[in-house]
C-alpha cells in the first residue's frame, strides 16, 4: 500500500531539489522516507513565506500577509509537534518524523525564526549576521537530519549544522542576483562596501566584478564549513555517510561552477550535470567507506575554535 504522505514528500523533493533528491536515494528506505518528509516540510514553509512553488517563481506578498503566513507556520508547527491534527501533508510528515526520531522542538522553530528574518527585513551587516541566517535556514536542517540518521552527540550535531551552513553559503553565492531582484541581500554589507558596492546596487551590471570578489570570499568561508562537516561523517553508518558525502560533493560543486564562471556566474543558473552527480555519488561512497573505517581509527580533530557557531547551540 502506498504511503500518501511519503509519496507526496518524495514528489516534493523531486521537483524542489534535484541535487538533494539525487543524494537522498542513497539512504536506507526508512531513513529516506523520513528525509523526504522533513524536506517536504522545510520546502513548504520556505515556499509559503517566499511566495514560490518548489523554490521557483515569485508572488508579491504584502508585509501583513507575510506576517500572517509566518504565524500560520508557527501555529501548524506547534500543532504538529504536539501531535494534534494539522491542515497540510507537510505538517503530517513533520509530525511523524519529529515523534519517531525525537527531534527537539527548538530546531523546527529555529528554522521558522530564519524565515522571520526574511519577513522582518533583517540586515546582514557582517559575516556573522549572514552566518546566523545560514544557521537558521539550513544549519538546523542539518541538525534535524542528523537526528533522523540516529546521531545526537553534540559534536556531531555541530558538524551537521556546519554542513547546512556550507550549503546555504553556496546557495547565496549561486542565487545572489535573483535574491537582489527580489529585494534580498544576504552578502555582508561590510564586505560589499569594502568592494565599492552599495547593497541596493548589487544587481547593476557594472558591479559584477566587485560582487564576484565578495562571492570568492564567501565561498572560501564555505570551504571551511565543508571541511569541518567532513569530520562528522565517521559518526554515521556507511549508507548515511554515503548520502551525506554525495550531497556535500554535489553542493560544493555548485560553488566551483560559480568560481569557474567568474563575473559571468549569474548569466545562467549554476547546475551540476547528471554525469557530475554520478561522479560525486561514487566519490561519496569512497569517502564514506574511508570515514567508517580509516577515520574511526584516529581521534577526531577538534572543531576550529574560530569557526562561528550560534552562541546557544546545543
Amino acid at each position: 500500500m502506498v504511503d500518501q504522505i511519503v509519496e507526496h514528500s518524495r514528489e516534493t523533493i523531486r521537483k524542489g531539489s534535484k541535487s538533494f533528491a539525487a543524494a537522498a536515494r542513497l539512504f536506507k528506505a526508512d531513513t529516506r522516507a523520513a528525509v523526504y518528509m522533513l524536506y517536504s516540510w522545510c520546502r513548504y514553509c520556505d515556499d509559503l513565506i517566499d511566495g514560490q512553488e518548489m523554490g521557483f517563481g515569485h508572488e508579491e506578498i504584502s508585509p501583513q500577509e507575510a506576517c500572517s503566513r509566518l504565524e500560520l507556520l508557527r501555529e501548524q508547527t506547534t500543532r504538529a509537534l504536539a501531535g494534534d491534527p494539522v491542515e497540510h501533508p507537510a505538517f503530517d510528515g513533520l509530525q511523524r518524523v519529529a515523534s519517531r526520531y525525537r527531534i527537539p522542538d527548538r530546531y523546527p522553530f529555529e528554522l521558522i525564526d530564519g524565515f522571520a528574518m526574511d519577513v522582518q527585513g533583517y540586515e546582514y551587516r557582517t559575516l556573522e549576521d549572514t552566518l546566523l541566517y545560514c544557521y537558521h535556514v539550513a544549519g538546523v536542517v542539518g541538525v534535524m537530519m542528523a537526528y533522523v540518521m540516529g546521531v545526537k552527540e553534540p559534536d556531531v550535531l555541530s558538524r551537521a549544522a556546519d554542513l547546512g551552513i556550507a550549503f546555504q553559503l553556496t546557495n547565496i553565492s549561486r542565487d545572489v542576483m535573483d535574491d537582489a531582484v527580489n529585494g534580498r541581500v544576504y552578502l555582508p554589507e561590510s564586505w560589499l562596501r569594502e568592494a565599492g558596492v552599495e547593497p541596493s546596487q548589487i544587481a547593476l551590471p557594472e558591479h559584477r566584478d566587485a560582487v564576484f570578489s565578495v562571492i570568492e570570499r564567501l565561498l572560501a568561508v564555505a570551504e571551511r564549513y565543508y571541511a569541518s562537516a567532513r569530520e562528522g561523517v565517521r559518526a554515521l553508518g556507511f549508507q548515511a555517510g554515503w548520502a551525506v558525502s554525495s550531497a556535500s560533493g554535489i553542493y560544493r560543486d555548485i560553488g566551483s561552477i560559480v568560481l569557474e564562471r567568474g563575473s559571468k556566474a549569474w548569466d545562467r543558473r549554476a547546475v551540476v550535470s547528471s554525469g557530475r552527480k554520478l561522479f560525486w555519488a561514487l566519490r561519496g561512497g569512497i569517502r564514506a567507506l574511508a570515514a567508517v573505517s580509516l577515520d574511526r581509527r584516529r581521534e577526531t580533530p577538534p572543531r576550529s575554535p574560530d569557526l562561528w557557531r550560534k552562541s546557544d547551540f546545543a
